[in-house]
């Protein structure tokens, strides 16, 4: 009898782990389920409580890609986000590495103003930044000094610049490094290759995980961002995606949710597909990404 108990005790504990991770799950599935099948409703149905559609109306999609410039809010993101992507894995990368490998004075220093610069969140930075890219010099009708006109404001460069670069993604890629091997960039350095070929003919192919990982996060947050394109832009062709979808909820004081939920599906379909594709390397990013010297 007391042989047969202990091992009875792990199988329940996997159980009720299972139980546990399948609720979570659940539940984290729930609300896109949600999403799609309202997105199938007609705009009587949404009034009342259903799971199912009545009827799958599948114009519901045609109509709301019709309702507004989608085309465009789709190009503009995507225009952000290469723009921006591209630019931090190089800079946040190197800068990652630097820190990372290379005997810098004062690394510790900068590697704690990274740290305290994780925790300012990104709201109380709107009002700065936007005197910042106003005051460009010599941009937007500015003079030298960055007064007379509008600078960088209602520009790509607007959207694109500011985030070119980031803390997090700096020290995501700093805590990726520090896990690689020294010996391989002194025996590189021994062999007389520069640290530039250090770092992209060494490091980098070795940093696939950390580099997936940047990408993810950054991907997405330029895809959903909206405040900071409210702020700096006022050209509708310069809108990205999530303003097409406050085309839904305006009007006469009601909101239109299934085309809401229609062009939310395909807003979100690209950040699904991508994590898919990139989650294996994005575990192994996060797994080697942890607290280290």
């Amino acid at each position: 009898m007391s042989s047969v108990a202990p091992a009875s005790r792990p199988a329940v504990g996997k159980v009720l782990l299972v139980v546990v991770l399948a609720a979570g799950g659940f539940l984290m599935i729930v609300p896109f389920l949600w999403m799609i099948l309202t997105s199938f409703k007609s705009l009587n149905e949404v009034n009342s409580f259903s799971w199912l559609p009545d009827r799958i109306a599948l114009m519901n999609y045609v109509d709301a890609l019709r309702a507004a410039p989608f085309a465009m809010y789709f190009r503009n993101s995507l225009i952000v986000v290469v723009g921006q992507t591209i630019p931090v894995l190089l800079l946040s990368t190197a800068a990652g590495y630097a820190l990372a490998q290379l005997p810098l004075r004062g690394s510790r220093g900068i590697l704690t103003c990274f740290i305290i610069l994780l925790i300012v969140p990104f709201q109380v930075l709107i009002v700065p930044l936007f005197l910042v890219v106003r005051r460009i010099p010599l941009a937007g009708g500015n003079d030298i000094l960055g007064q007379g006109g509008t600078g960088w404001l209602n520009t790509w460069a607007a959207l694109i610049v500011p985030f070119i670069s980031a803390p997090l993604f700096t020290f995501l890629a700093r805590q990726f490094f520090v896990s690689l091997p020294a010996e391989l960039a002194d025996a590189a350095r021994v062999d007389g290759v520069s640290e530039i070929g250090i770092f992209v003919r060494i490091m980098a192919p070795l940093a696939t995980p950390a580099f997936v990982t940047i990408t993810l996060f950054n991907v997405e947050s330029a895809w959903n961002g909206f405040i900071w394109p409210l702020v700096a832009t006022s050209s509708e062709s310069l809108r990205p995606l999530q303003f097409g979808l406050a085309t839904f909820a305006q009007g006469q004081g009601s909101v239109q949710w299934p085309f809401l939920m229609a062009m939310s599906a395909l807003a979100t379909l690209p950040m699904i597909l991508l994590f898919v594709f990139g989650q294996r390397y994005f575990i192994a990013g996060m797994a080697t990404s942890g607290i280290k010297g």
